[in-house]
């Protein structure tokens, strides 16, 4: 899944696709990269702003969706946790919404159940825009809590009409949790893989691969890729990513040594790629 920032403020890229041009570029040079759906997204999710207008959020994010739509063959995702944004993106094609708020608001089921739109369901304990930095949240069993409050939110789901094949479950790493507690919810995801859902895994660039590795979001890849691979062996189907060329190469050198992917006896490596290209001497 690559993420699509159409917002002005994203803490992973610091407003680079403000203009609709931008946004349209990254939209391409995701599907290229080899994303298998796109996650288009018009609000940001700091916390010193405030919420942004439904009506431009829809702005923001429709255009890009209509043309994600047009060009795309893959899934498109819109990352949203107000029910009329959602409405209108699926409107414009949309198949599946990104809510990342724990289904706060039901009517957010009730659209996806009368649209057979799919679902992510996040764990959150706080609102949206809103952030809560607390070593005492949880008890020693983070994982469990984090299943409890995601199983509670696919009955609540179901109750409003929604298929449970619908439905894909985030335990969304940062969101209400310190990097320490995202670090122990991670190291074992079973009880929220036991639910039964595909487990959607958003690590891409968080704050606690910045904790660990003292660096800023556009330096934190090679801490996301080891993300990614204890990910991956926890059970995660899908990665939300924001380097997606990265990524493919990841899984497609892990697949092979892993002997999941078939190797011909004959590969080889292309000429033209055994060096860097020879760079002329200035003047």
């Amino acid at each position: 899944m690559g993420v699509l920032n159409a917002t002005p403020d994203s803490f992973s890229d610091a407003g680079q696709l403000a203009a609709e041009e931008a946004r349209l570029a990254r939209l391409r040079e995701l599907v290229g990269a080899g994303a298998d759906l796109v996650d288009v997204g018009g609000e940001s999710a700091v916390t010193d702003r405030p919420a942004v207008p439904v009506a431009e959020e829809i702005e923001r994010v429709l255009p890009v969706i209509e043309r994600a739509v047009a060009e795309f063959d893959g899934p498109v995702s819109v990352d949203t946790y107000k029910p009329e944004v959602a409405a209108a993106a699926i409107a414009a094609g949309a198949g599946l919404v990104n809510d990342t708020s724990g289904l706060r608001d039901p009517a957010m089921a009730d659209l996806c159940a009368s649209t057979g739109a799919g679902l992510v369901i996040m764990h959150t304990l706080v609102e949206s825009k809103q952030r809560r930095q607390d070593p005492r949240l949880y008890g020693e069993d983070i994982a469990a809590e984090v299943a409890r409050f995601l199983d509670e939110r696919v009955e609540l789901a179901v109750s409003r009409g929604v298929d449970r094949e619908q439905l894909l479950l985030d335990p969304g790493p940062d969101f209400a949790k310190t990097p320490a507690q995202t670090l122990r919810l991670l190291r074992d995801l079973g009880p929220v893989r036991a639910l039964g859902r595909p487990l959607l895994l958003a690590v891409s660039r968080k704050d606690f691969v910045g904790a660990l590795v003292g660096r800023p979001p556009g330096q934190r890849l090679a801490g996301t890729l080891a993300a990614v691979g204890h990910g991956l062996d926890q059970g995660a189907q899908v990665l939300r990513v924001h380097d997606v060329a990265a990524v493919a190469d990841y899984l497609s050198v892990r697949a092979a040594l892993r002997g999941e992917d078939p190797v011909p006896d004959t590969l080889i490596l292309a000429e033209e790629l055994r060096r860097e290209p020879a760079v002329p001497p200035a003047g």
